[in-house]
């Protein structure tokens, strides 16, 4: 089945309800947005869909796989956020070293993952040398390397620059035209609002499609 379904879901950690009771269905092939303050739970949404949050209760299912603990999407490209990637290495061996881990890409697609954020393969700086941008932008090369069936990128445009947001909404939608799924998550929705056909507003762990957004005004 081509969609994302999300039935009944509800964490607790540490007697906090981080997730209540969450029920979504989205189509593949789309953009959606998630949009709360920090602590709200879009972060823990994200995760559960990753298959990285095992549920208190309820299921995730994406794309007719049901996600149970150790069990996870197929096809997948991931953003956490405040990520950090290995200090002491140039960007194309960080790229190099996590696409080690499945083998999907090589050497090609390291080098276009990069040039699509605008990071240069043979720069020879040290992630550690890297402005908050640029560290950013790897993260976002490594998410999309192995154009992955399912996008997740949580906070995406933190530490990004007007130019480079407006380069990562380029690549969400040339992302979408290959036919990926996007789910992004954020706590300034201008950030991602001409991107997405549905938006969520996410809040003390419950989750609301925003109406007035998709039909398209605030």
């Amino acid at each position: 089945m081509s969609k994302i379904i999300v039935k009944e879901l509800s964490k607790t950690i540490r007697h906090n309800k981080v997730l209540d009771n969450i029920s979504l269905e989205l189509d593949a092939g789309g953009v959606y947005g998630f949009c709360g303050r920090n602590a709200s739970g879009k972060t823990m949404l994200l995760r559960a869909i990753a298959g990285l949050l095992v549920p208190t209760s309820g299921s995730v299912e994406v794309f007719g796989k049901l996600l149970k603990g150790g069990i996870f999407p197929d096809s997948m490209g991931i953003m956490l956020a405040d990520v950090e990637l290995v200090r002491y290495l140039t960007g194309y061996e960080n790229m190099e070293l996590l696409a080690a881990t499945r083998g999907k890409a090589g050497k090609k697609e390291i080098e276009r993952a990069m040039e699509r954020v605008d990071l240069d393969p043979s720069d020879r700086r040290k992630y550690k040398a890297y402005s908050t941008g640029m560290k950013r932008r790897l993260v976002i090369a490594q998410a999309i390397m192995e154009s992955p069936q399912l996008l997740i990128l949580d906070e995406p445009t933190n530490g990004l620059d007007d130019g480079s947001v407006k380069l990562f909404h380029d690549i969400i939608l040339e992302e979408k035209a290959r036919g990926a799924t996007c789910l992004i998550s954020t706590h300034l929705i201008d950030d991602i609002f001409p991107l997405c056909d549905r938006i969520f507003k996410i809040s003390q762990g419950c989750c609301t499609e925003m109406a007035a957004i998709k039909e398209g005004g605030l």
